[in-house]
């Protein structure tokens, strides 16, 4: 076969070399990745909306400093088994949450800004937004 190798092409049990496969399996994706990239992009935008998420586990943030752009959120994500809450002095002071509760809270204007829980004094975060 002169070092080819033949491969059956699947729905005509027609024989091939490795260069005619090649050829038909190119000719049969047409438009399948253009289609992929228009079903995923938007999950992918959603995935990646300018979101960061806070875990709240051992009476600390985590991570405990995180360095953002202005308009960005953060979300708090408390998996302790007890409640926690927050606050940054100028900024928002939030109601309790229980165990596996989220907090949402977005920081509009540039600085740092330190957040802490009423609940646990000794747990801060420091957010850098540019």
């Amino acid at each position: 076969m002169g070092g080819f190798q033949e491969l059956i092409w699947p729905d005509t049990a027609t024989r091939l070399n490795q260069t005619e496969a090649a050829c038909r399996y190119k000719e049969s994706m047409k438009g399948v990745f253009p289609t992929a990239v228009l079903v995923l992009a938007p999950a992918l935008l959603a995935w990646s909306d300018d979101t960061h998420t806070i875990v709240q586990k051992g009476r600390s943030f985590r991570p405990g400093e995180v360095t953002i752009r202005q308009g960005e959120t953060l979300v708090f994500t408390n998996e302790d088994s007890f409640i926690h809450q927050i606050y940054s002095n100028g900024l928002f002071d939030t109601e309790e949450k229980g165990p596996g509760e989220n907090i949402s809270e977005t920081f509009s204007r540039a600085g740092t800004f330190e957040v802490r829980c009423h609940i646990h004094p000794k747990m801060r975060l420091v957010v850098h937004v540019r």
